[in-house]
């Protein structure tokens, strides 16, 4: 079946709506497509006609993430006036998207489907790594993060920091909000690179009063 009238890419839309809800709200591993077929008022029959498969319809959910987050950052990129403010509000992006997810959706994304976590993977490494890469070449060229900065060996640093707050063996659910480790590790990253001038004015984002 082609899926290339309006009402097709509509109604394809609104399963990839419907599961990007269950997911982010349940996991991935406990959704089925009975659940989000019912959640849509559709026959799982339907479903079929756009997925093949739950795999499938994981793969397509992964790719529009992936595709939203880099169209987000692109306009924070776009409207940031320096790149301490860039990375700020990365942060605040960072926990606003957290914040709406289930701890376990990224566990399940990648122990139980490998095409998905690879897409996710690829998006991190090559999209990911570029913006890093960037804000800390616009950091030094502006002043404000140190010159002697190794820029791909930080970059990667901050991709492993990403992955490793999402392992829930690292960071037990039960024990940490997602969320508050995400902006801890950015946080922390963000303080050791910056200058003296750059320090400065993380704090006046950060509406500290430093001491004379």
């Amino acid at each position: 079946m082609e899926k290339n009238t309006t009402d097709d890419l509509l109604i394809e839309d609104r399963i990839l709506e419907t599961a990007r809800e269950l997911f982010f709200r349940n996991g991935i591993k406990s959704v089925t497509m009975d659940d989000i077929a019912s959640y849509q008022g559709i026959s799982k029959k339907t479903i079929y006609q756009y997925y093949k498969d739950k795999n499938a319809l994981i793969n397509s959910f992964t790719r529009n993430q992936t595709k939203c987050q880099h169209d987000d950052m692109c306009l924070i990129r776009k409207e940031a006036d320096n790149a301490i403010e860039e990375l700020l509000e990365s942060m605040k992006y960072v926990g606003q998207f957290f914040s709406k997810i289930n701890p376990g959706m990224f566990y399940d994304l990648r122990k139980y489907h490998p095409a998905a976590w690879t897409i996710f993977r690829k998006f991190k490494e090559d999209e990911l790594a570029g913006f890093i890469e960037e804000n800390l070449r616009k950091g030094i060229k502006q002043g404000l993060y140190r010159n002697e900065l190794k820029i791909k060996i930080l970059a990667r640093l901050r991709l492993e920091q990403i992955e490793l707050a999402l392992d829930p063996k690292k960071y037990p659910p039960d024990q940490f909000n997602i969320v508050d480790v995400q902006l801890t590790m950015m946080e922390h990253f963000l303080q050791g690179v910056v200058t003296l001038k750059g320090h400065r004015l993380l704090n006046k984002y950060n509406n500290i009063v430093e001491e004379e």
